[in-house]
């Protein structure tokens, strides 16, 4: 159409009174910058809602404590299934903070930095791995950042590079087999202490530092300049209290049968000052290590203080007098970590991953500081610890800073 052609038509629209319809542009899809902001949750059971079905513990039925139900960790679009089986990505899962914010979960229950294909389960790590099992996280979050605006990415990792699991398993195995008179410690064991030598403490912080640059690498290829988006990175959370405040004492076998806490005093205290202060250090230097401009740290290690794993602040549904999480300072008054079950313990609908994670409260608590740290979307980093009662979301309430 030539320049008077198109003048004339519109000199004899506007003469006439007419209207030239209005060709809309076609809408900006969703992507970095653009749309409404998400924040993503990237790595192991502590971020992906493990144990998040539970809100505390109860040695009487599993209904007076059962907040989710049977679709817990189902986060297909059908609430039918998990996407990845054993991923446990709970619907109480910490990213979830709302308030306008939209949230994705690809972290996955028993996740190391790297993706292992190597059992019955899929685990992906924190890598670009893709296969026919399925894409590591990494690559799961390049792909999901391309098509939506993502403005902060949670990294908790590592605690699975230390066998964590395992070590657990040593600690309980150790106190019911051993006498007090004779105690078998685990942190002793030569399968326990070679996770926390020299060369290998080295070599984990090097695989986090590597995770976290893989994160960073994935937002690169989605589009993203460092100074659009933020890593915050988690350090993990006190599962147990130090052994002066367990409620329950050494001899006999109730630390286990009833508490559900078989760990014996030195090894409760070595967990907490060796164990977790070598996963969280790890977490740190690996974040130094990175030297990115656009990470902030979420110090959680007290986030559940006071309501620790059998910690005498606090105690079982039929302890306090309480028959339900429902009631009225359920919350203030039980456990936010699942009890560890052995074989004489677990029963259905429990299961033994979902053993010494935080559960449904400990989730809540947890998703109410990643809100404080996302702060509007101005991310800022601080530690987190517990007051009391619960927000208008139902969540404990928590000082932030």
């Amino acid at each position: 159409m030539g320049h008077r052609f198109r003048a004339a038509a519109l000199a004899a629209v506007l003469i006439t009174g007419g209207t030239l319809a209005a060709t809309a542009a076609p809408a900006a899809a969703d992507g970095p910058g653009v749309g409404t902001p998400w924040v993503v949750s990237v790595g192991d059971s502590a971020i992906s809602g493990e144990a998040g079905r539970w809100a505390g513990n109860t040695n009487n039925s599993s209904s007076g404590i059962d907040a989710l139900g049977s679709t817990a960790y189902n986060d297909n679009a059908s609430n039918t299934a998990e996407t990845i089986p054993g991923c446990h990505r709970s619907k109480s899962a910490e990213i979830h903070i709302g308030g306008g914010v939209n949230s994705q979960n690809l972290a996955c229950s028993g996740a190391k930095t790297s993706t292992d294909t190597s059992g019955s389960d899929f685990k992906p790590g924190l890598d670009f791995y893709n296969g026919t099992a399925g894409q590591g996280q990494a690559l799961a979050l390049q792909n999901f950042a391309g098509s939506h605006n993502v403005k902060m990415v949670m990294i908790l990792i590592g605690a699975n590079n230390y066998h964590f699991a395992d070590l657990i398993q040593s600690c309980v195995t150790d106190f019911l087999t051993s006498p007090t008179w004779w105690k078998n410690y685990c942190n002793d064991d030569s399968s326990v202490t070679a996770n926390f030598t020299a060369a290998n403490v080295a070599a984990q912080t090097t695989n986090i530092k590597n995770g976290i640059l893989n994160i960073r690498q994935a937002m690169l290829n989605a589009g993203y300049a460092d100074s659009s988006y933020t890593l915050m990175v988690q350090t993990y959370w006190a599962p147990l209290p130090s052994s002066s405040a367990i409620r329950y004492g050494e001899s006999g076998f109730t630390r286990q049968s009833t508490g559900g806490c078989g760990v014996w005093n030195a090894d409760v205290n070595w967990a907490t000052n060796t164990a977790l202060t070598t996963f969280n250090n790890s977490v740190r230097n690996a974040v130094t290590g990175a030297g990115l401009s656009n990470t902030k740290i979420l110090d959680a290690q007290n986030a559940l203080k006071g309501h620790r794993l059998c910690e005498n602040t606090v105690g079982l549904l039929e302890e306090k007098g309480l028959s339900s999480w429902t009631q009225a300072t359920a919350s203030d008054k039980t456990e936010w970590v699942n009890q560890i079950r052995t074989t004489s313990t677990l029963f259905g609908p429990y299961q033994l991953q979902e053993d010494f994670h935080a559960n449904y409260w400990g989730q809540l608590a947890m998703r109410n500081c990643v809100r404080k740290a996302y702060n509007g979307g101005n991310p800022i980093g601080g530690a987190c610890t517990p007051s009391t009662g619960l927000n208008a979301s139902g969540e404990p309430n928590m000082i932030y800073g």
